[in-house]
């Protein structure tokens, strides 16, 4: 396969960006919010299993020592 050439190239690549659609203010909007929440929900997740699994493992070496 020939290389196109520079040209040629962005020729193509504005020819494919035309081609997006691109999301709304709006969609934008709500979807950085999804992604904070679903960012803050995981981080409590692993926090509450962190804290949890630190008990366990507390609690089996004072039982040990």
């Amino acid at each position: 396969m020939a290389k196109p050439s520079v040209m040629e190239f962005i020729r193509q690549v504005r020819q494919e960006t035309s081609k997006v659609t691109w999301p709304s203010r709006r969609e934008t909007i709500v979807s950085t919010g999804m992604v904070f929440v679903m960012v803050i929900l995981a981080a409590l997740f692993f926090f509450a299993v962190d804290q949890v699994l630190s008990f366990g493992v507390k609690a089996i070496f004072s039982i040990g020592g």
